[in-house]
């Protein structure tokens, strides 16, 4: 099986290159030139339409990408940061609250 890889214009793009030809076009200039320019312009405009929709699909395709991504790393972040909790404490705090202590005792007894 062969894919068609032409598409007819459609009606819009035609009218569009036609009156951009004949925007365009000279005095000494012929229908068949005319015509001929409309079907370059019209090529053009087909062109950059397929372009577009083709940046539009890889866009839309980054998007999801980044999006399942995204939505992945924050589940396995989730369980990442419940199993990585663990309290500690330093012994500075500790160790100054005791000498705080003796100090109060010793100035209290003296």
């Amino acid at each position: 099986m062969t894919k068609n890889s032409y598409q007819k214009p459609s009606p819009q793009t035609q009218e569009d290159a036609l009156k951009i030809a004949r925007g365009t076009q000279r005095p000494a200039q012929t229908k068949e030139q005319t015509r001929l320019i409309a079907q370059g312009i019209q090529k053009g405009i087909d062109l950059y339409k397929k372009q577009q929709k083709e940046k539009a699909r890889d866009l839309s395709r980054k998007l999801k990408k980044v999006s399942t991504q995204k939505q992945q790393s924050i589940e396995s972040d989730d369980t990442e940061i419940q199993q990585s909790i663990v309290y500690r404490q330093h012994w500075l705090p500790w160790l100054l609250l005791l000498l705080t202590w003796l100090a109060a005792g010793i100035y209290f007894l003296v």
